[in-house]
């Protein structure tokens, strides 16, 4: 399993700014180790943000995206002490969801 994603969430006039720093290594499946052997892909596929329960956001990624890829979104309405949930889920089928209070 991954290490916990780091995320933050503020309110500024009625909106909440998200950041989510995800640790996962993002292997394209292009690249060689030493021996000259291809690296499988390894990615994270799906993205889904929840607030309070609601679906916010979700997205689809590819071998694309920068290892430990980074996240800003803006959710309307938020409210300090609501909860927003990520929920990534990578090709080989792992997944990680973690949570965070509006401050």
């Amino acid at each position: 399993m991954a290490d916990p994603m780091r995320i933050r969430a503020q309110v500024a006039g009625g909106n909440a700014t998200v950041k989510v720093l995800m640790s996962h290594d993002m292997e394209t499946g292009v690249r060689k180790d030493g021996s000259g052997k291809l690296i499988p892909a390894w990615h994270i596929a799906e993205v889904s943000a929840t607030h309070n329960g609601k679906s916010v956001l979700t997205a689809e990624w590819g071998t694309g995206v920068a290892k430990n890829p980074f996240l800003q979104f803006t959710v309307k309405g938020a409210k300090v002490g609501d909860k927003i949930a990520i929920t990534w889920k990578d090709n080989h089928g792992d997944t990680r969801t973690d949570e965070a209070t509006v401050a």
